[in-house]
């Protein structure tokens, strides 16, 4: 079954081009993956701090798989230094 996830980042004061700049380096690293079956941010019109990532994995072993690979813990280290609050993570499956 695959799994769609919603991620959402808020950046600190300051940070928004540092958070663009790092969710899309992580756009063709993780299409690489063999898991990953998309993997998009989004930029909120509305609220430039904002950015939401939305990605479909073939499975969730795939996205721990994802979550163990080093440029995702590189990233993580990234957020950690400009959010403004903690990453948010959906995971959601198709609905029955």
């Amino acid at each position: 079954m695959s799994l769609t996830v919603v991620a959402e980042c808020l950046a600190s004061p300051g940070q928004e081009d540092r958070l663009r700049t790092a969710l899309e380096a992580m756009i063709e690293p993780s299409l690489d993956e063999p898991g990953c079956l998309a993997y998009r941010p989004y930029a909120d019109p509305n609220r430039p701090a904002r950015m939401v990532v939305v990605e479909e994995w073939t499975s969730p072993a795939a996205l721990d798989e994802h979550f163990a690979t080093p440029h995702f813990r590189h990233v993580e280290q990234v957020l950690g230094e400009i959010l403004a609050e903690p990453m948010t993570i959906r995971r959601l499956v198709p609905a029955p």
